[in-house]
């Protein structure tokens, strides 16, 4: 098992008011699934999803990642899980527009302590898979919204992380752009990638193989996807 989470809790307090964010989660992750978690703003799968990935910690319950009591880790060691364990995509991208792209996708290695010439190596495998090789030396400044986001995918992948975390990845992305976003996930997941997809939009949850519906902090919902929107296991050129 790859992410076990029992009765998860978690509250926030402002004075003497208390906002139950979340109110009794319990799943379970397979190494290699494809899931959705989808729901309305403030259903809280945004709090979930950063418990997940290590950058918050329950109020109450457990939260296992590769059997290991993830509620008992210091701060330091979270951090250190975050840096090999996950990846990130985020809606907004997260770039830096005063490095290179190369560089940008450099940056998750220099945390984790490898070597430069690794870095480089790494860094433009990645940016050649996602159809980016010939953008190494450009500014995020200067790219579309959607190779902005396949540079964070990129990213994303160099630490070869145990699960990626896509938060809204197509929120910013007209529906061409988004679609080559998910094309990749896809790929991703076929090449036993662990996804897990955070949204709003029930069209983009369907990517996946499950998913998980939340509302007001409780989980109304836990379905394999029936009519999975599924695309062409062949390669198809990346339009630049």
């Amino acid at each position: 098992m790859l992410i076990s989470v029992k009765n998860l809790k978690k509250d926030y307090s402002e004075g003497e008011v208390t906002t139950n964010v979340l109110r009794g989660i319990t799943f379970d992750i397979h190494k290699g699934e494809f899931v959705s978690i989808m729901g309305p703003s403030g259903s809280g799968k945004s709090t979930l999803m950063h418990i997940l990935s290590f950058l918050d910690k329950p109020t109450f319950g457990e939260y296992f990642f590769e059997d290991k009591e993830i509620n008992t880790l210091t701060d330091d060691q979270l951090a250190s899980m975050r840096s090999k364990k996950v990846g990130f995509i985020f809606q907004s991208f997260n770039l830096l527009n005063r490095a290179t792209v190369l560089e940008n996708v450099m940056l998750p290695m220099i945390y984790a302590g490898i070597p430069y010439s690794e870095r480089v190596f790494r860094a433009k495998q990645f940016l050649s898979e996602v159809g980016l090789d010939h953008r190494i030396n450009y500014s995020p400044a200067n790219l579309s919204g959607g190779e902005k986001q396949r540079v964070a995918i990129a990213r994303a992948l160099v630490n070869n992380p145990e699960v990626i975390f896509a938060d809204e990845p197509t929120g910013n992305l007209d529906s061409k752009s988004g679609y080559q976003v998910m094309k990749i996930l896809q790929e991703l997941n076929q090449k036993g990638n662990t996804i897990i997809l955070v949204t709003h939009e029930k069209n983009t949850a369907e990517h996946a193989e499950r998913i998980i519906q939340i509302k007001d902090g409780l989980i109304v919902g836990d379905n394999k996807v029936l009519q999975r929107q599924f695309f062409d296991t062949e390669k198809e050129e990346l339009k630049k």
